[in-house]
């Protein structure tokens, strides 16, 4: 693509909001401006795996629409509710800096957009840029809710490396034949474990490994000896994935929409929730190279789709029917390879860390299996030794309101949360190796709608455990509101004592993997006032409790105080 042909591309994109997935520009937007985006939630009909389904989208566009935009620019979107299911959106990334009403967790910081309603999200992008994403946040709806947002640097600006010749945005996602919205009511009603996806997906895309797709393929077409730079998002509902393009190595050069120092490796693993920004040399004989897409399994006996999406990395000059050349993904339960890419990021310059903590917490989280009450056990305890499986922080499960806490918590409305969160677990014990996890021991977890309440300009140490009951697993934990410093992360019981961590370039993170039987820590300064979300980002985790809310109290003045709530907010 010329740059004449780019520059001619994306002033379209300005001028109609059509978007593409693929054309890209090459010089910024004009900055220090407002942008309007108009997305309407609709059903639409897809053709995918032999079967033709409906799904729910925004602007019958799957992925949704590109939201463009430049470092502090302000972002207005009207969302206007078409479907008969409850939407909400959230800006995932977006740190929403004194204007928490416009997060979007369902419950959390607003009651759901209900049929035929509306609201306007506003909200400013604060020295933030990056890749970022948007999607859903309520029910399952998100599996098909999606789409990208591109936050160039400043007006003359570069980045921080070599400027690539074209960028493209690359979407993991998962596919279900069931309607989503169904599938997580019966999921839940069982108290079993979720189905596996029927399909990974690269920007909607299934590719030729599975049925009725090997013309359904996403692919990107490449001048030889030109670098590439993809922002590669991972909107899936329950898998984290690892992505490779064969004979190609991806050197990431950002991480969560923050720069990094650049690290070059055969291949990439993302949890939900996760961005990731790479550049790719096409610097291998002409021809036709899978992207692969496959899964990264670390808990113990659960089933998964373990056929990989591909896509086509394509040389200008190969032939179009020539056999494309296969990716090397990692074995799923590799979790060495995910460390491997963990142990690479870095800050791409020193950052300043809290070094003087006021406030600690230590978190536990895991899986949990609670006594079945059904009167019809086949049906509703399918979890196991015939219970309910659940999901905790500190043991406890997170239950929604009937309000969103957000405006109890502003209007004074009780009854709706208890600020009662522990700053740790109950019970200390061998959270790895001598987790309950049999009968007759209690694998129980507490109900409850539980935050934790920090005072406004806390420096905040969290320390993420997970545990053993039913299994160990790598949990992608994200943080609402908030960017933190992952200053260290380890394997087996967190040990203050021997744990390393790094308080020169941590990586500056809204998502955070924590490693399966071990542990990650986090810092951050709790500056901004408002109800903030977190939780796993597997979606049947927080269905199933694994999340909790944090309340940051307002400061001083203005500028650090939640403003008012907005005229057209949503109501339950």
């Amino acid at each position: 693509m010329s740059l004449m042909a780019n520059l001619l591309c994306f002033s379209v994109l300005f001028l109609t909001m059509s978007f593409s997935y693929c054309c890209m520009a090459h010089k910024w937007p004009a900055g220090g401006s407002t942008r309007f985006y108009d997305f309407k939630v609709q059903t639409m009909k897809v053709n995918k795996l032999c079967n033709t389904k409906e799904i729910v989208t925004i602007n019958k566009m799957f992925p949704g629409p590109i939201v463009y935009a430049q470092e502090d620019d302000r972002i207005i979107v009207k969302v206007t509710n078409e479907t008969p299911y409850n939407a909400t959106i959230h800006w995932h990334g977006v740190r929403q800096k004194l204007s928490c009403w416009f997060d979007g967790p369902s419950y959390i910081t607003q009651c759901p957009i209900q049929a035929g309603a509306s609201f306007t999200y506003e909200f400013t992008l604060v020295q933030q840029k990056g890749t970022f994403f948007w999607h859903a946040h309520v029910s399952w709806l998100r599996a098909t809710v999606y789409g990208a947002i591109v936050v160039y640097p400043k007006t003359e600006v570069p980045y921080p490396f070599e400027h690539p010749y074209e960028e493209h945005i690359v979407i993991l996602g998962e596919y279900w034949l069931r309607d989503v919205v169904q599938l997580e009511r019966e999921v839940l009603g069982s108290g079993g474990a979720a189905p596996p996806a029927d399909a990974f997906t690269i920007n909607s895309h299934p590719g030729p490994n599975y049925n009725c797709s090997r013309n359904d393929v996403y692919k990107i077409d490449v001048v030889p000896g030109k670098t590439y730079l993809l922002r590669l998002i991972n909107a899936g509902l329950n898998m984290e994935n690892f992505f490779a393009i064969a004979y190609h190595k991806l050197t990431i050069v950002e991480a969560d929409a923050e720069y990094t120092k650049p690290f070059t490796t055969d291949r990439v693993m993302l949890g939900p929730g996760q961005t990731m920004n790479v550049l790719v040399t096409a610097n291998q004989p002409i021809g036709k190279y899978s992207m692969a897409m496959g899964p990264y399994m670390s808990a113990q006996n659960i089933s998964f789709q373990n056929i990989s999406a591909i896509a086509y990395f394509q040389y200008s000059g190969a032939f179009p029917n020539s056999i494309s050349l296969p990716a090397k993904l990692p074995s799923f339960n590799d979790n060495l390879a995910a460390k491997t890419v963990m142990d690479g990021l870095r800050s791409l310059n020193p950052v300043n860390v809290p070094k003087e903590i006021d406030t600690e917490l230590f978190v536990t989280v895991g899986l949990n299996v609670n006594k079945c009450r059904s009167k019809t056990p086949r049906n509703n305890c399918r979890g196991m030794n015939n219970g309910t499986f659940a999901a905790s922080m500190n043991n406890i499960s997170f239950v929604m309101p009937t309000v969103s806490i957000l405006e109890a918590y502003y209007k004074k409305i009780g009854g709706q949360f208890t600020v009662d969160f522990p700053g740790a677990p109950l019970r200390f014990y061998d959270f790895v190796n001598g987790a309950p996890n049999n009968a007759p021991n209690n694998t129980q977890a507490i109900n409850g709608t539980r935050t934790k309440v920090l005072k406004f300009g806390s420096k905040v140490q969290l320390i993420f455990q997970d545990t053993s009951t039913v299994t160990t697993e790598n949990h992608p934990i994200h943080l609402h509101g908030y960017s933190f410093y992952v200053v260290g992360y380890g394997t087996g019981n967190y040990n203050p004592q021997t744990a390393n961590f790094n308080l020169i370039d941590p990586p500056y993170m809204n998502t955070i993997g924590v490693p399966v039987g071990g542990w990650a820590a986090i810092r951050f300064v709790a500056d901004n006032p408002g109800v903030w979300f977190m939780h796993c980002h597997l979606e049947i985790h927080q269905s199933w409790g694994l999340g909790a809310v944090l309340i940051v109290e307002n400061g001083e003045g203005e500028l650090e105080t939640l403003p008012h709530p907005p005229a057209d907010l949503p109501r339950c």
